[in-house]
């Protein structure tokens, strides 16, 4: 089956892409049943994971997840060459009051020694895609993402991305890169529609949209009734729920991408199907 392949600056990737979050930090699966979800992923057509420094367990071993998606890629028999894989720095895992949290760190030479740690754990000399993870608001946004400016300059990285950011964050962004700034990574999901202005603006500007938990994330609870006009349009294509998430997502624009995570390869290689989902202009109206 022919995946959707879509435009991140250079690089033509699939539009549905393997967020791997949840193969790493609390709750994953083992590490055998992980890589066995990314071959999984990639022998049905996906080119595009995703990654972070970040992702690992709270007090246990960093950058797991990036070397869990080298160790797949390594072991994998197809063609590698053709894998966008994106990582991200300026997160941490940490304690707070004795649960896992999430640590900011944009200071500008710290946000350099990470790119350089990313590539040495996934086994290249530069990232495809690194993005800012998220703004520490201890450090003024533009020093940190001049320091992403520096570490593309430095060839550490093909191309840069930001995430979690604002209109405002992006366009400071997008001054301060330039071409080097391809896309923007934020929440957007049937439960988090707030950042709808985001996708606009990075339409206007030519930038990938890329969605993280598109299907609304595993983390927090939330009103599953926000999904009951998902399941009704479903329920007309005899298809999951989720997949018409996705579809309705990635019919926002021809700059959408999205990073449906997974703990399972069935769950996933269900999402992956989404990229052949057509809904009609009636069904997308009533969705939005």
């Amino acid at each position: 089956m022919d995946r959707l392949f879509r435009k991140i600056g250079p690089f033509d990737t699939t539009a549905v892409g393997l967020g791997t979050m949840g193969l790493a930090i609390e709750g994953h699966p083992s590490q055998a049943a992980s890589i066995e979800i990314i071959h999984a992923a990639l022998d049905a057509g996906c080119r595009h994971i995703d990654t972070a420094w970040a992702y690992y367990e709270s007090g246990g071993e960093e950058q797991a997840a990036e070397k869990l998606t080298r160790q797949a890629l390594e072991t994998w028999k197809g063609p590698r060459e053709e894998v966008l894989v994106a990582t991200k720095a300026g997160h941490f895992r940490n304690f707070t009051d004795g649960k896992p949290t999430w640590g900011k760190d944009g200071k500008p030479e710290h946000l350099i020694r990470y790119a350089k740690q990313s590539c040495r754990a996934l086994g290249v000399e530069a990232v495809d895609l690194l993005y800012f993870h998220r703004p520490d608001p201890e450090v003024p946004y533009g020093e940190s993402i001049e320091a992403m400016k520096e570490i593309h300059r430095m060839g550490l990285a093909k191309t840069i991305g930001i995430s979690n950011a604002s209109v405002e964050q992006i366009d400071m962004a997008h001054g301060i890169l330039g071409d080097a700034l391809v896309a923007v990574q934020n929440q957007f999901s049937p439960i988090h529609r707030e950042t709808q202005d985001t996708i606009d603006y990075t339409a206007r500007l030519g930038l990938a949209f890329v969605c993280w938990s598109p299907l609304g994330g595993f983390r927090h609870p939330y009103d599953e009734s926000l999904f009951d006009p998902f399941r009704q349009v479903a329920a007309a294509h005899g298809v999951s729920y989720q997949q018409v998430v996705l579809a309705w997502e990635l019919a926002r624009g021809d700059h959408m991408f999205v990073l449906p995570g997974t703990h399972r390869k069935e769950t996933f290689l269900d999402s992956l199907a989404s990229d052949q989902l057509v809904l009609t202009q009636e069904e997308l109206d009533s969705l939005d």
